[in-house]
Parts: structure tokens; sequence; C-alpha cells
């Protein structure tokens, strides 16, 4: 079975196809709004940039603390 970005298999879902993608994009725009979404994305996109700052910073304090106890 090949799994293409169209078909991407979840736990609770059989398949979701270009239809299921299109018709979730509708409820999205439905719900939400032409305006709204690009507010959402922006929201979305700081949120996952500040996720990943979050994750990497307690690595680059740790390398500086043992940089500064082995002197």
């Amino acid at each position: 079975m090949t799994t293409s970005f169209l078909n991407i298999p979840l736990l609770f879902l059989q398949e979701v196809g270009i239809k299921e993608l299109l018709l979730i994009a509708l409820v999205i725009l439905l719900l939400f709004g032409g305006k709204k979404i690009p507010e959402l994305m922006r929201g979305l996109g700081s949120g996952i940039r500040e996720f990943k700052d979050a994750k990497d910073t307690p690595a680059k304090k740790g390398k500086s603390a043992e940089a500064s106890d082995n002197e």
C-alpha cells in the first residue's frame, strides 16, 4: 500500500482523501470566514515558532552552563 500526501492514514480515520480535505477546508471557511483565516494562520505560525524556540532554549542554556562549570 502506497501512502501519498492525499491519502494520509490516521488512527481514527481510514484514509483522508482529496474530497475529505476539501470538505474540511469548506467547513473551516464557513466557520471562520475568509478574513479571519489569515489571522488564525499567523497565530498558528507564531505559536509553532515559539514552541520551537522554547524547545531549543534549554539545550542551549544547558551547554553554556556546562562550559562555565568546566572552567
